[in-house]
């Protein structure tokens, strides 16, 4: 007896990364739009003027990654990283700035932008980093966000202590961190300390729960604002 032919399984549509952007230049706007638009994996859902009616949209609209420029009125992007941050967890941020080294770039990044991209960046480098930050990653190349880092963030006259002991960083947790502060990436963390880049991964993601950060950006900041790392070459205050 004949098998009945079942009709072809249907390939399933992937999901498109709902973007809103967000600069107070129609000229840019609509720029970042038609970059986008024809890219089956983007749909772009919104714009907005300014970082309040950003925010006020993201409520509305629920985008999976908000292209936020950092100077704009009412209120500026670091203004409203915060809020989105705070009210849309699940909602990512990339922040755009006309400069490299911008230190509203690093309020940005201690608000909550998942990364950072100058507006100079190349088509390709902007899909890429709303993929990368879409994918809960820091979408910031780790010797640029050192380099940012180090400029505009600045620890205290005395440094709290690194966390140490039961329930806090172990001390390879803490040589982990201070790598990834240096401006290594997780081959090059590897690489220094002889470890495979699985078990990189898997103290970098301790790290992140010990300090409560929410990515790499923000693990960095931590480091310099504790003192475990300075400007001027990377250098780590004692531990002894």
């Amino acid at each position: 007896m004949t098998e009945p032919t079942l009709p072809p399984t249907p390939t399933p549509t992937p999901t498109r990364i709902r973007v809103l952007i967000a600069d107070d230049q129609p000229l840019v706007r609509r720029g970042l739009s038609l970059i986008l638009s024809p890219d089956p994996a983007f749909e772009v859902i919104g714009e907005a003027e300014n970082g309040a009616q950003a925010v006020n949209l993201a409520r509305q609209l629920r985008p999976d990654v908000v292209v936020m420029d950092i100077r704009m009125p009412v209120l500026d992007g670091v203004g409203a990283t915060a809020e989105l941050a705070a009210t849309l967890p699940g909602c990512r941020v990339l922040a755009l700035s006309t400069f490299d080294l911008d230190e509203y770039v690093v309020g940005a990044l201690r608000a909550g932008a998942s990364g950072f991209l100058p507006k100079d960046s190349s088509p390709e480098d902007l899909g890429a980093a709303i993929r990368t930050v879409h994918a809960g990653e820091a979408a910031v190349a780790p010797r640029l966000l050192t380099r940012l880092i180090s400029t505009y963030v600045r620890a205290p006259h005395a440094p709290r202590p690194t966390p140490t002991g039961t329930g806090e960083l172990t001390p390879r947790e803490v040589e982990v961190w201070r790598l990834m502060a240096t401006g290594l990436d997780n081959t090059g963390i590897s690489r220094a300390l002889d470890l495979s880049l699985s078990t990189v991964k898997n103290h970098i993601t301790s790290v992140f729960g010990k300090l409560a950060v929410r990515d790499r950006a923000q693990a960095v900041i931590a480091a310099y604002e504790s003192g475990l790392v300075t400007a001027g070459g990377g250098g780590t205050r004692d531990e002894g």
